[in-house]
């Protein structure tokens, strides 16, 4: 069983000015028909609330596709934002690339 797999990469920071263009970027992997969404982070030095928002919205979004969304590499910052929103239960992180394709693999 093979799956339609995207990769979004953003860089540097994730923040209201970059948000927009995460979800257009999302919206677009999604309309190419796009099954499960990977977001790395491993280029993403710092995430605030717009960008925690901005992941938050592609999770409702790709749920209402019937897309599943995983999220890998991210630095300290961004888990320690993550735990203390409790945004963590509600995603599927890896801590890398790797560990995505092995726990993935069918």
């Amino acid at each position: 069983m093979s799956f339609v797999l995207r990769v979004i990469e953003p860089k540097g920071i994730l923040d209201g000015t970059k948000t927009t263009e995460f979800q257009e970027q999302l919206n677009k992997i999604i309309e190419s028909g796009a099954q499960i969404v990977l977001v790395d982070f491993k280029d993403v030095t710092f995430m605030d609330s717009s960008g925690l928002g901005a992941l938050v919205k592609a999770l409702k979004t790709v749920e209402a596709a019937d897309v599943k969304l995983f999220l890998c590499s991210m630095n300290e910052q961004i888990k320690i934002l993550f735990e203390l929103t409790s945004m963590d239960r509600y995603f599927k992180i890896y801590s890398d690339r790797e560990e995505f394709k092995q726990k993935f693999k069918h």
